[in-house]
């Protein structure tokens, strides 16, 4: 029924994705439903009116989705296949949702919605929190779409996946068809794969975590024995691409940590140190938009010890455009704030980019 060779690619797609989280998140892949049955395709398509493209109808009949979770987001965990990410009380962790849930979701947000075309439209992934997140996938198009934070207002959405690459329909031999969801989830199996977003364990919960890890997109510096490591990531769900001044919206993550030998200056070695100021220089396609110098991070200062684990915070900052950037330095001082041992010194933070990405997750 369905070409082969697309067949084994979405195998190939379902097998990464679940043998990540076996290793990773058990916690999260015990949430993966059974394949649907075609009776179930058919009934999700004569109830919304909609013909799902093939590689999507070829991934629901490998996975249904998850058993959706979505009372209070720190007694559940998070543990949605997406994953999320959290800065100033704005939580969100995104579920691939079962085709029962896709056909409840779908009508309800289509009532909130009015625009040309609607129709076309189907959830199929969302925040299992109270932050509202939202993906839709064009039936027609094959295109994967996030709300933006005029959803409602006025439909607006940002495509997920390049659209040069996808095929549908005529144009392309059937089993070289790809859409958006397929390529959505086989960039995210190879993200996880390669260690570029990962699991974190914050107070024992645990989710996938979107920040990535890995340079480029994650910038590591070393000054004095503390290591500053810091990435952002587009935050699509608040952006407003018809502003003139807070277009896109990025969240940055900020960690921390005190290498095994400590703090060393001059040849001094020292068992800690403190954090006192910070300095932050935004651009905006290479213009400054931003310059920010402050006591503390988000009202804390922390104290740095070898051997514990990164201390991390996450912020946010508004750009009018992008490509843009963040670089800076902290000013520490060796000892405690309360008790210093020395004079203060500057840690570099490397530049790290802020641009919205090919792949929006």
């Amino acid at each position: 029924m369905y070409p082969w060779p697309l067949v084994k690619r979405v195998k190939r797609c379902w097998d990464r994705l679940k043998n990540w989280l076996a290793e990773n998140f058990p916690e999260a892949k015990a949430t993966l439903r059974k394949g649907a049955s075609e009776a179930d395709i058919q009934q999700l398509e004569k109830s919304l009116k909609v013909k799902l493209p093939v590689p999507t109808r070829i991934l629901y009949r490998f996975c249904d989705g998850q058993e959706c979770q979505t009372d209070d987001f720190e007694s559940i965990g998070a543990m949605g296949l997406i994953g999320g990410y959290s800065f100033y009380g704005h939580l969100v962790n995104v579920y691939l949702i079962p085709l029962s849930h896709i056909i409840m979701e779908t009508k309800e947000i289509r009532r909130h919605l009015d625009f040309p075309g609607r129709d076309k439209y189907v959830v199929v992934a969302f925040s299992s929190t109270y932050s509202e997140k939202f993906f839709f996938l064009n039936c027609t198009n094959g295109q994967l779409y996030v709300g933006t934070k005029n959803l409602l207002s006025d439909g607006e959405m940002i495509p997920c996946v390049p659209n040069a690459l996808i095929a549908l329909g005529h144009g392309c031999n059937s089993d070289q068809q790809q859409d958006g969801m397929l390529l959505w989830l086989e960039e995210h199996g190879r993200r996880l794969h390669n260690g570029i977003i990962r699991l974190r364990d914050e107070e024992n919960l645990k989710f996938i975590n979107l920040f990535p890890e890995e340079p480029p997109l994650c910038s590591i510096a070393v000054t004095n024995g503390v290591k500053i490591r810091a990435s952002a990531v587009f935050i699509p769900e608040l952006a407003d691409p018809e502003s003139d001044t807070e277009k896109y919206l990025f969240a940055y993550s900020i960690r921390m940590s005190l290498l095994p030998e400590g703090c060393v200056i001059n040849g001094m070695t020292f068992s800690s140190c403190q954090l006192q100021r910070r300095h932050w220089i935004i651009h905006a396609n290479n213009v400054v938009v931003s310059v920010v110098s402050g006591e503390a991070v988000i009202g804390m200062y922390p104290l740095l010890h070898p051997g514990q684990n990164e201390f991390f915070y996450q912020s946010c900052t508004n750009l009018p455009a992008s490509p843009g950037s963040v670089r800076g330095s902290f000013t520490f001082v060796p000892g405690r704030l309360a008790d210093p041992k020395g004079s203060p010194f500057e840690v570099v933070v490397a530049e790290f980019p802020l641009q919205r990405p090919d792949y929006i997750f």
